[in-house]
């Protein structure tokens, strides 16, 4: 197991190999252009090959600078300062932000959204982050269209009063759990497949960086939350994520009520 500060020690590392790689592939891309555009108006067959041979070089660093972008992302997630929010308007937006995607891709979304949940810290742009990589994952499994449903719940804690006043006195937390459901009707993973979609670069797709799942995991895991997966080949997949409530009150009620609770989170390594 890499401790915190080694695993922060070697992302730094790690971030700036590939931000000079970052350099590299734009000054190669840059005269990629221009040799182009030298090939552009060539009549003969050889400057016609040529040409696509560019453009496939071309097309080939654009994907390297995506793999690094995402490398660079899922490396550099550090502490998360995080706020007392409303799960649900934090879905709410990121679903009206992805609905034309969903439309165009022949995807109805189906929300089964209580709205009376406890608050829970978030940081709300990472955490629609995690969210958005499960809803292109959904898509990316239904490319006929289908139905994505979100749906969440509050999972109460059932332990006895006395059992709960020893926790706290033997600190640790017994909190409730809102449960956010991801589930898609498309193809389905196979149980080999869902034991490895959370590594590093594994991916299904020929044009995929493999980081989308990890990236997703480690910021639920900054939130103190956990994140697993459910499928079956032909009938769909379902992604639960459990978050702690935090210790506040009702969506209603003030973030000042909870003080404490959304202190920042180092990410598990």
């Amino acid at each position: 197991m890499v401790s915190n500060e080694r695993y922060t020690e070697l992302a730094e590392l790690a971030g700036g190999f590939i931000h000079d790689i970052k350099n590299h592939l734009s000054n190669l891309t840059l005269h990629l252009d221009l040799l182009a555009e030298d090939l552009h108006n060539g009549e003969t067959p050889r400057e016609k090959r040529a040409l696509t041979k560019v453009q496939k070089l071309r097309t080939e660093c654009e994907r390297l600078v995506d793999i690094s972008n995402d490398f660079l992302r899922f490396a550099r997630l550090s502490d998360v300062e995080r706020e007392a929010c409303d799960l649900i308007d934090v879905v709410e937006e990121l679903i009206d932000f992805y609905m034309p995607t969903a439309q165009q891709a022949h995807i109805e979304i189906r929300r089964l959204l209580p709205a009376d949940l406890p608050r829970v810290c978030l940081n709300r742009e990472m955490f629609k982050q995690a969210l958005l990589n499960l809803f292109l994952n959904a898509q990316q499994a239904m490319p006929n269209g289908g139905v994505l449903t979100i749906q969440a719940n509050l999972e109460t804690s059932l332990a006895p009063q006395h059992a709960a006043q020893q926790a706290e006195s033997d600190g640790e937390a017994a909190t409730d759990t809102i449960c956010l459901y991801i589930i898609d009707t498309g193809a389905g993973m196979s149980p080999e497949m869902t034991e490895q979609i959370f590594r590093p670069f594994f991916s299904t797709r020929p044009d995929g960086t493999g980081l989308g799942l990890p990236t997703t995991r480690r910021i639920i895991e900054a939130h103190d939350g956990t994140i697993d997966v459910q499928s079956a080949v032909g009938r769909g997949t379902r992604f639960t994520i459990r978050l702690p409530v935090g210790h506040g009150s009702r969506s209603g009620d003030s973030p000042a009520d909870a003080p404490g609770a959304c202190a920042p989170t180092p990410i598990p390594s």
